[in-house]
């Protein structure tokens, strides 16, 4: 059974990237004990640029921890020492990080059925400039869209509250497009 292994949220803030000061809120932190879900996400989270992310469809990103040996692997080939070399739960900009379900694992519309609230499946997430920064080198982003392991966004369902270390349910939706597919569409459109 899939398990939640940890819960972030961030507050937006200014930082500099690229020479400019960015509006970002992609440093999330562990939230302690039981965090609310609520329709438009997580309490103590905020989203920076409503363009790209929150909203109903993109109210919280789950990411598999399984990816993080890659990250780990990649910032020691780039060269990263500066930035914290154990790259924790939440240094991917995902809210839940979750074991036991990657991307190839889950459809566009499927259920993840927890303890006390409900998400549903709604896409995968793009990789973008703010990505590079967090992961402290300018390849980062062209690597999630290589690797394909992106994570994926999800709507609230059924608000209520969470807490890391929580198995969940995942509950099959329509199993039309599945994330692997639909990251590659939308990578194919990036491209042209």
């Amino acid at each position: 059974m899939p398990k939640l292994l940890s819960v972030q949220v961030a507050q937006a803030r200014r930082v500099r990237i690229d020479g400019r000061p960015i509006l970002t809120a992609i440093h999330k932190q562990p939230a302690a004990g039981d965090v609310a879900v609520m329709p438009m996400g997580l309490a103590g989270d905020e989203q920076a640029d409503l363009s790209v992310h929150g909203g109903l469809d993109k109210a919280v990103y789950a990411y598999p921890s399984e990816h993080y040996a890659f990250w780990r692997e990649a910032r020691a080939r780039a060269g990263i020492t500066a930035i914290d070399d154990a790259l924790p739960w939440g240094s991917v900009g995902e809210n839940l990080t979750l074991q036991g379900l990657l991307e190839t694992d889950v459809w566009v519309g499927d259920v993840l059925r927890f303890s006390h609230c409900v998400f549903r499946v709604t896409q995968p997430r793009e990789p973008c400039y703010k990505f590079n920064a967090a992961m402290g080198y300018s390849g980062a982003a062209k690597a999630m869209a290589q690797r394909a392991c992106c994570g994926f966004y999800l709507a609230i369902v059924e608000p209520g509250h969470l807490s890391a270390g929580e198995d969940f349910e995942v509950r099959p939706g329509t199993r039309g497009l599945g994330i692997p597919e639909a990251f590659n569409a939308k990578m194919r459109k990036h491209m042209r």
